[in-house]
């Protein structure tokens, strides 16, 4: 290299340095913007994208009860079992069934749960839910849930993502992309979890081939909220501050000469990660709440407190701005021993939960915040036995499963769908995965058709290329 190549690029390289704040925060922020990342960083509310139309909601709780509930035993009685009970079925009526491990063969097998009218509505709910049943009128029960897949993985990821297939955004990253987040020390996506973990792991909240300040953020119940929040011993917040801004002028160089969306990604985490490290412990101290409020929730009792815990940090979390907090429960999914599994994954469950809704709705949150209840898929009305002296469990079942919503533009107090006599398929106002998503999209204010990213050569959306807003849901 020449003296003077050399003094040229010196001079090209000292004037962008200099010019840091100015041409390189321009940069910066054009490519969040293209991004959508400007307003989870420090803009603001003002600068938040724009939902297609006025929203019912402004947050999303996804209660995820992944494994699968049985839908039969805890929302949707058929007494019409008890007249085939250790009976097969005729070929003629399980010969399109989607089985995972039975054969059509498999002997029927009938609930021995009770199901009580709950409510000014009359909704049936199983004695295994007695919290639920006193908040039956603010819920709106679909009975006719269906979905193309019959074994966890890709249940798990139809239902969060709209494709099967792993490396597609989930419904919380869709949602922060495209509404941005109200909290600017928060993530806009967060995941609680407790029980055993789904199968499906960390694709249930990724943000796929979007950017990944869209990716739900695990927190943990205690400690730090997330691993190494913590400044080590002797490393103070002000020598972390001038880390992180040597860190940004190295990015800021890295992007100048790049322009990968990439690198801005990791500068808004660098600088959201600095402020979680003042505002997340404090989701942690309870201190604030009544005792009653906590009592309600079952925190510091068995065996709710743990889950009691995630469903009061989701109230919290959505009063200081959070877009979509995932409670993921694990696992539902009861192939033997089914009347303890269920009994057990209820107990845990049911009073958080009812506890949730009547939190938010004292509080005023209900109407603004959308809940969300249901796993990947439901459970057979024929019995199943892995192994000799087992007790009977339920199979996979997509044909026809129930869920439920609550809230944000949300008519509760009703049942929408059903099955037939025997469960075995959806016979009225069949709602598909696809169209759940939809529905939750609309609610908050989406359209799910427009609502799209554009990715190798195509533009991609969460309903994939189907999906329509049931209004029977919409209030």
């Amino acid at each position: 290299m020449t003296l003077e190549k050399y003094r040229a690029v010196q001079t090209r390289r000292s004037f962008l340095d200099s010019c840091a704040g100015g041409l390189g925060t321009v940069g910066l922020a054009h490519l969040m913007g293209l991004e959508g990342l400007t307003a989870a960083t420090a803009i603001g509310p003002t600068a938040l994208p724009k939902p297609h139309f006025a929203p019912k909601a402004k947050n999303l709780i996804f209660l995820f009860m992944a494994g699968a509930p049985s839908q039969m035993d805890l929302f949707d009685p058929k007494p019409s079992l008890e007249k085939w009970h250790g009976s097969a079925l005729p070929a003629s009526m399980t010969q399109d069934l989607k089985l995972a491990f039975i054969k059509p063969t498999a002997k029927v097998l009938a609930s021995p749960r009770e199901f009580s009218r709950c409510g000014q509505s009359g909704m049936e709910i199983s004695d295994y839910l007695p919290c639920l049943q006193g908040v039956a009128d603010d819920i709106c029960l679909v009975r006719s849930m269906q979905t193309g897949q019959v074994n966890h993985h890709p249940g798990q990821s139809m239902l969060m993502s709209g494709s099967p297939l792993v490396g597609r955004p989930t419904v919380g990253a869709w949602l922060t992309y495209g509404l941005g987040s109200e909290s600017r020390n928060l993530p806009g996506f967060v995941v609680l979890s407790s029980g055993r973990g789904a199968s499906g792991g960390a694709s249930n909240f990724s943000s796929g081939f979007l950017s990944s300040t869209y990716a739900g953020v695990p927190f943990r119940k205690s400690g730090d909220p997330i691993l190494y929040l913590s400044n080590p011993k002797g490393v103070s917040r002000e020598s972390q501050r001038l880390s992180l801004e040597t860190l940004r002028r190295l990015n800021e160089e890295n992007l100048e000469r790049s322009g990968d969306p990439q690198i801005a990604s990791r500068m808004a985490n660098y600088e959201l990660a600095f402020r979680m490290q003042a505002s997340a412990p404090e989701l942690l101290d309870f201190s604030d709440e009544s005792q009653s409020t906590k009592d309600g929730y079952g925190i510091d009792q068995e065996p709710t407190n743990a889950y009691g815990t995630n469903c009061l940090m989701a109230r919290r979390m959505v009063e200081r701005g959070v877009r979509v907090v995932m409670l993921i429960h694990a696992s539902w999914d009861d192939h033997t021993n089914l009347d303890e599994g269920l009994k057990k994954n209820c107990d845990i469950t049911d009073k958080p939960v009812a506890a949730l809704l009547q939190d938010l709705k004292q509080r005023g949150l209900l109407d603004e915040t959308l809940v969300v209840w249901g796993g990947e898929f439901g459970r057979t009305s024929l019995g199943q036995l892995k192994h000799v002296g087992d007790k009977v469990g339920r199979d996979h079942h997509p044909n026809g499963f129930s869920m439920w919503l609550a809230g944000g533009g949300v008519k509760g107090g009703q049942v929408v769908g059903s099955t037939d006599e025997l469960a075995l398929r959806a016979v009225e106002d069949p709602v598909h995965v696809h169209d759940l998503q939809a529905t939750v999209l609309h609610l908050m204010g989406l359209d799910h058709e427009r609502l799209t990213y554009r990715h190798m050569g195509r533009d991609f959306r969460l309903t994939d290329v189907s999906g329509t807003v049931v209004n029977k849901i919409v209030a």
